[in-house]
């Protein structure tokens, strides 16, 4: 009878232990890059309004025209702020007023906006998304 209480609690403790080590699986779920069209890049001169340096993806907001040439504002996401740093971005690599290039793959909407390939910097160095 000894052994069977102790066989339980060797399978309870595995247990346990499985069951802690997948709990912060969840935590590595990540959103779909479905709402952009990755097939089309459209490349377009940009003015930045504002940067946010948020997780898990930075933003960046454009003043750039619409397909019929009327102002509008350019939503940008980009890739998480240790992924950019990586890339060579620094937090003041873009400032607001910067008149620049920009790449990106558009929204599949139709709306205003995209994800990030590039951005063309006034004096022609090229960051990545």
């Amino acid at each position: 009878m000894r052994n069977n209480f102790r066989l339980r609690g060797i399978m309870l403790t595995g247990c346990v232990g499985i069951v802690m080590m997948l709990a912060p699986y969840p935590a590595g779920a990540h959103h779909s890059f479905a709402i952009f069209d990755q097939a089309r890049v459209v490349t377009t001169k940009a003015v930045v309004n504002k940067i946010e340096w948020t997780n898990p993806h930075a933003y960046i907001f454009f003043d750039a025209a619409d397909e019929q040439g009327h102002p509008a504002t350019l939503a940008i996401e980009c890739g998480s702020i240790s992924l950019l740093s990586r890339k060579g971005w620094k937090v003041n690599s873009l400032r607001a007023g910067d008149a620049v290039s920009i790449t990106y793959h558009p929204l599949r909407s139709g709306k205003m906006g995209g994800m990030l390939v590039s951005v063309e910097l006034p004096g022609g160095v090229v960051l990545r998304g």
